[in-house]
């Protein structure tokens, strides 16, 4: 390992660190603008050079690995004065927009100025623009600013997996765009705003809205999908103005996808911010706490427990989820269930629905077959680390299901369940290939478990873990991909048929037949209203869709910007979501509202405040005590074998932008389709 002096610091590095690595070890600063940690190295805007002795010119740090005996300057005159000069040839061009540009305040051209600009320029001759490029609805352009740093290019390139930025021209000709006008179509395409150190790339929703020191800034979790992405929601007085990712290594590093990021606009539209009671007429119309509370006792007295059923959305955090249950239980009634999807798979235990292998496991995988799932639309970010594996080679991918562009290559196997039968009883080469493995992965999706053969497929899918090398100590590579931020929390609490209890598509059948009268929806927004027929539907959420539509009451709830709460995402992890903003109106927090129904029903539940309540959850179940923990699963038995129906699997989401209420009620959602996947559906028809 080189050993190496560092402004009169010894340090010891591990081979092929580059100098630029070996200063940030030791807590010294190095100015840089094309250099990222997560990106290939160009070592073209030369901002980060250092004095090596026995060397007659700065070097370029980020590009230069240690070696043993060197001696290395940092804060030299001759550092100062090259640096000072690459900050002097970057402001030739650069216009004075600070005043009007929206990166003012956290860019990092505006930062390293103060400390290697001068007052004033030497360069008197007329200054370049550059025609602005259109990328689509999510990201302005001002191309003047650009450096040419060429971050956007590598990021679209190496980690979005969308090659469609490129740099054009030579010398001071040169520009950043696309080679033929088009929009950028990645999924994680508003991370170019985050990698971009000046302005030329800013968040386009976002522009002129806010300056970053009027906001108020709050860490908390995103909930569009069950990645569990660590977000920064930006607010100012009582409305969301951004959301940000936030750096988790192994969740979403420091990336989020573009639903996460823009769909925030949803959160002011469309809002339930009263309760509602249905009249005679078949109205509903604005009513008071109590006359919703008592219209629903109503209902509910003389009511037999069997009669009442109910079900829980994709954005529900554990805390009501887990009052839903309790007020369930004191009822009397077993029949609720956390799965409005109506998948089908064995919940006795939780290796059978958890990412058993974590998402930063993905890491160490060599083999991966994908079964029924889309993860580009489904879980981004976790698409996104099977191709950062791809990138560094070795890795072969199979997928058994609806060929798609997951941007990296892959062997289509087939879109039957038959191609997984063979791969579990080794009938296909690509056991062959997973049993040679030494890390291999399967991911079961939701378009695999969404069919009435979802329990056969789920034991299908575990022979072929447990055939093919899989499972064993220190390693499982089944992981089930969940598409809801709430769904794994709520299987956790046992908010799944109890005994004798009826799942999500007996709960129907059960309304057609009369035998189920009152359905408690929490947040349940993606299922056709007329399965409901004439049962009494009480909904509880926080935007008007298609559970609202549906609804005999109304109980205004908040949406996840604005409670405190726990949320675990696909891997098993708890995560704590923290209040942005206040919810509107008369809205209250989703477990304040069940609580006090319960005391109008005449079922009083055992708790008072949130931290009363979350100590009744970790009572019951004691991992939720380990916040931003992923703990491994026991392994054992599950699933039921049976007949399989040959029909090919089906993908559960076609539009990615739109997916939940928030997302449904969100203009810049509504811009995406039109500019991402009309074309697309034009261009097939």
């Amino acid at each position: 390992m080189p050993k190496l002096k560092i402004n009169e610091t010894e340090i010891e590095v591990a081979p092929g660190t580059s100098i630029l690595q070996a200063c940030e070890q030791i807590g010294i600063e190095i100015p840089r603008f094309c250099y990222h940690d997560r990106l290939s190295v160009p070592a073209n805007c030369r901002m980060c050079l250092v004095e090596v002795e026995k060397t007659p010119k700065p070097v370029a740090s980020c590009a230069m690995p240690c070696a043993d005996n060197m001696v290395v300057k940092t804060n030299s005159p001759m550092v100062h004065k090259a640096r000072k000069g690459v900050m002097e040839m970057l402001l030739i061009n650069h216009p004075l927009d600070c005043p009007i540009c929206d990166q003012g305040g956290e860019c990092d051209l505006q930062d390293q100025a103060m400390g290697y600009g001068f007052d004033r320029g030497r360069y008197t001759e007329a200054k370049r623009a550059v025609k602005d490029k259109e990328l689509g609805p999510l990201i302005k352009t001002i191309m003047t600013r650009c450096i040419h740093c060429t971050r956007c290019v590598r990021f679209a390139e190496e980690i979005g997996g969308a090659p469609e930025l490129g740099a054009f021209g030579r010398s001071e000709n040169m520009e950043i765009g696309t080679y033929i006008e088009k929009c950028v179509t990645s999924e994680l395409s508003g991370n170019l705003v985050d990698v971009c150190p000046v302005g030329a790339l800013t968040n386009k929703p976002y522009a002129y809205k806010a300056r970053p020191w009027e906001l108020t800034k709050t860490e908390t979790i995103d909930v569009f999908d069950a990645v569990g992405c660590n977000i920064r929601a930006d607010a100012r007085g009582q409305e969301v103005m951004r959301v940000l990712p936030r750096l988790h290594e192994e969740v979403n590093e420091e990336w989020i996808n573009d639903k996460t990021r823009h769909a925030y606009d949803g959160l002011k539209r469309q809002r339930l911010d009263r309760p509602y009671v249905r009249n005679a007429q078949g109205k509903l119309v604005p009513a008071t706490w109590p006359e919703a509370f008592a219209a629903i006792a109503r209902q509910v007295q003389g009511m037999a427990a069997s009669s009442i059923a109910a079900m829980a959305g994709d954005l529900c955090a554990v805390e009501e989820v887990f009052a839903l249950k309790m007020l369930m239980q004191g009822l009397g009634s077993p029949h609720m269930d956390c799965r409005q999807d109506g998948v089908q798979y064995d919940v006795s235990t939780r290796a059978a629905y958890l990412f058993n292998s974590g998402i930063a496991g993905i890491e160490q995988a060599d083999a991966i077959l994908l079964v029924g799932t889309n993860p580009r639309v489904e879980a981004t970010l976790i698409n996104a680390r099977i191709r950062k594996r791809w990138l560094r080679g070795g890795l072969k991918v199979g997928l058994i299901g609806e060929a798609v562009d997951l941007s990296y290559p892959y062997q289509h196997l087939g879109n039957s369940p038959r191609f997984l039968e063979d791969v579990a009883l080794g009938r296909s080469p690509f056991s062959t290939i997973l049993k040679a493995a030494k890390n291999p992965m399967v991911i079961l999706g939701a378009g695999a478990l969404q069919r009435k053969d979802g329990i056969a497929i789920h034991f299908r899918a575990r022979q072929l873990a447990e055939n093919n090398n899989m499972i064993r100590e220190g390693w499982n590579g089944f992981n089930v991909l969940q598409l809801a931020a709430g769904r794994t929390g709520a299987l956790d609490v046992g908010f799944v048929p109890g005994q004798g209890g009826r799942g999500t598509n007996d709960i129907f059948s059960g309304i057609q037949t009369d035998h189920v009268k009152l359905v408690y929806l929490l947040g349940v927004d993606e299922i056709d209203a007329k399965k409901f027929g004439r049962a009494f539907v009480v909904y509880q959420g926080h935007h008007g869709d298609r559970g609202a539509e549906r609804a005999d009451v109304i109980l205004p709830g908040a949406a996840y910007t604005e409670k405190n709460a726990w949320y675990m995402n696909t891997e098993g992890r708890v995560q704590a979501a923290r209040r942005v903003v206040f919810p509107p109106g008369q809205a209250r927090e989703d477990w304040k509202i069940i609580r006090a129904l319960s005391e109008s029903l005449g079922h009083t539940l055992p708790f008072d405040t949130q931290a009363q309540l979350r100590k009744k959850i970790i009572e019951a179940h004691p991992h939720f005590a380990k916040i931003d923990e992923k703990l491994t699963a026991p392994w054992v038995a599950f699933g039921r074998d049976g007949v399989i129906d040959p029909i090919p699997f089906a993908l559960p989401i076609q539009n990615f932008y739109q997916t939940d209420v928030i997302s449904r009620a969100s203009i810049t959602m509504a811009k995406c389709v039109e500019a991402f996947l009309m074309p697309a559906r034009e261009a097939a028809e």
